[in-house]
């Protein structure tokens, strides 16, 4: 059979807001898109048939976790992350440049060598470079293949985040010239430049100017302002080239998903759904519910009425709230499962309302019937 090759079409457009499809070799990915986040190769309490189920027709996985856990050479020996897996659909493989951040003090960074990693898992050393991190994702066969970056804390110091931004551009060329030629695969450029607007430009220029299949907007959910957020997403919308996908990392909430879309944005992914189900905490189309709240002990109503995959609302908020109060792993898994659907929904709406041209009155809907605790979508 002849694989198919990586390729981005946008198909409709409102203002900046538009619909588009990625075709990889593992199938066709629908744009606006959420990729649920399985670190680990699974996302976690969650079957991948259910998975499917919901709608989602992408999931991401992480080089870093995978290179530890349970390594290249087990993966590769299957074939990839998707005969390891035995996963259908497309697979997204951050580089691990995040956790050069969030494991900031088990990391050193060394310009010519990449970075250096003590093992949070038993503290050996190990170092990824832009290429070993290139080389793995290929061995892991990821349709979608992300530059190794860094991704700098939240700061005002603007020396740090330029010094940061400029390892990230030197680290993408490598990362190309690693990657080199695969009409099956895509490789992102991560943009980065902190809140600074000119260097974000400077960065996306550069990025440009090396050519990647698609273009990702890192260094953002780390602790600012959704107004913020928002501000650089602004600043870029018109210079990301059209005829690339355009990936937000990190996020997010649905307002941060509904007013980047807004700003262009086409692709997302956060562990917010899954770690929230877990916790017990569930996305509705009435709001988000705390189900281990006592006011559900007595409330046989379903979580909501209009999240109908997976056949859930057989369960009542009564029965879930019993599950969470007595630990069992099912209560994790349902709403884990709801709120993936949710979030699958919510993608669905957003791409079909793109494309008949009501998306700013959906968003407007959806900012008075749901409170979150990000909310400006303007």
């Amino acid at each position: 059979m002849t694989l198919k090759k990586f390729s981005f079409n946008v198909i409709k457009e409102h203002k900046y807001a538009r619909c588009g499809q990625i075709v990889t070799p593992h199938g066709l990915v629908d744009t606006p898109s959420f990729m649920p986040v399985g670190t680990q190769g699974t996302v976690k309490a969650v079957f991948l048939e259910d998975l499917i189920a919901s709608g989602t027709q992408i999931i991401l996985s992480n080089t870093y976790h995978l290179l530890l856990r349970p390594g290249v050479d087990r993966i590769s020996s299957l074939g990839g992350l998707h005969q390891f897996m035995n996963c259908k659909l497309p697979i997204l493989t951050d580089s691990g440049g995040f956790q050069i951040m969030s494991l900031s003090k088990l990391t050193k960074i060394d310009r010519d060598i990449g970075a250096i990693f003590k093992s949070h898992i038993d503290g050996r050393e190990f170092i990824l470079s832009p290429e070993e991190s290139i080389k793995v994702q290929k061995k892991f066969n990821s349709d979608i293949v992300m530059v190794l970056d860094e991704c700098p804390k939240i700061t005002n110091d603007k020396n740090i985040i330029k010094k940061s931004m400029d390892l990230s551009l030197e680290w993408a060329l490598r990362s190309k010239n690693a990657f080199g030629s695969n009409p099956h695969k895509g490789l992102f450029g991560i943009v980065q430049g902190g809140l600074y607007k000119d260097l974000r430009l400077e960065c996306l220029e550069k990025l440009i100017k090396i050519n990647f299949d698609g273009f990702a907007l890192g260094g953002l959910a780390v602790g600012e302002t959704q107004d913020q957020m928002f501000n650089i997403l602004d600043a870029v919308k018109n210079y990301i080239p059209r005829d690339k996908p355009r990936y937000l990392m990190g996020v997010g909430t649905p307002s941060d998903i509904l007013g980047a879309v807004k700003r262009g944005m086409d692709m997302f992914d956060c562990v917010l759904p899954t770690r929230s189900g877990r916790t017990g905490l569930a996305f509705t189309w009435n709001g988000k519910i705390n189900i281990r709240n006592s006011k559900f002990k007595n409330d046989n109503s379903p979580l909501d009425n209009k999240v109908t995959l997976c056949d859930l609302n057989k369960y009542s908020k009564n029965y879930l709230n019993h599950l969470f109060n007595t630990n069992e792993i099912l209560g994790s898994m349902l709403l884990t499962m709801h709120n993936i659907n949710f979030y699958q929904q919510l993608m669905k709406q957003i791409r079909e309302t793109i494309a008949n041209g009501t998306f700013v009155d959906f968003q407007f809907l959806f900012f008075y019937k749901i409170s979150t605790t990000r909310v400006n979508i303007m």
